[in-house]
């Protein structure tokens, strides 16, 4: 495996989805990014099992391969480069050498093969929504979600579809956060979804106040948001909100 990219190119995705990358894991494999490089293309994933995000970015791909890496350690090493530089990257047995200009960074890595499979999200519905409209109804609610509370399903942000509409809820207990969207999305089915308070926290990090328009799937587990080139996956809180 071997491919060269420009610094900043990098920079900006690795540090966003090292956001779900906890840095206290049951398994080794989760505190890195699982790197794979094919057709001209990076994809870098990173999970902590409940909550996922994959981007993927145009690269010099001379040799294609897959492989993790720590993911910290990738970012720390890519942030203090100088602007402007180019990377190169080339797997050597089970070492990964980071090199540019006179550096050369050596990262320990272990077989993609370990790294936790994606699973298959069934969508149940698919709608299209701004992406400043899914932002601010995230905004205004998520502040009153509750954080490691017993009751298990108050950690997390309700997603209302009811006539078609939205409409977010979060509660502690002590204080209720409600916002509707007034458009119609289409939403053929009643349905609610309580997503964890950490993929709340991360899609926050994700939209920003412009007027693309992203996808949400809508599946039994899990649901999905698609964003350009970067895929965000949740697990459901199952429960009765």
């Amino acid at each position: 495996m071997k491919f060269s990219i420009q610094r900043e190119t990098l920079l900006q995705p690795i540090t966003q989805v090292v956001g779900v990358v906890e840095r206290r894991q049951t398994l080794p494999v989760l505190a890195n990014f699982l790197i794979s490089a094919r057709n001209g293309k990076l994809s870098i994933t990173g999970t902590d099992m409940e909550v996922e995000l994959i981007t993927s970015i145009e690269a010099d791909v001379q040799i294609e391969g897959d492989i993790t890496v720590p993911a910290r350690k990738l970012v720390d090493i890519v942030r203090m480069l100088p602007e402007d530089v180019k990377i190169t990257a080339v797997l050597e047995g089970d070492k990964m050498t980071v090199s540019s200009g006179r550096g050369r960074y050596t990262l320990a890595t272990l077989p993609a093969t370990e790294f936790p499979a994606t699973d298959q999200v069934e969508t149940l519905e698919s709608l299209k929504i701004q992406e400043f409209t899914l932002k601010n109804l995230l905004d205004k609610t998520a502040f009153a979600m509750a954080n490691q509370d017993v009751r298990y399903y108050l950690n997390g942000l309700l997603f209302d579809f009811h006539d078609g509409t939205l409409t977010t809820v979060a509660t502690d207990g002590h204080r209720l956060a409600v916002c509707d969207l007034g458009a119609d999305l289409g939403v053929a089915e009643e349905r609610q979804l309580i997503v964890p308070r950490k993929g709340v926290l991360e899609l926050s990090r994700m939209l920003t106040d412009g007027d693309d328009i992203v996808e949400l799937a809508l599946g039994k587990n899990h649901v999905r948001l698609v964003k350009g080139d970067t895929i965000f996956t949740s697990k459901l809180i199952d429960g009765r909100f």
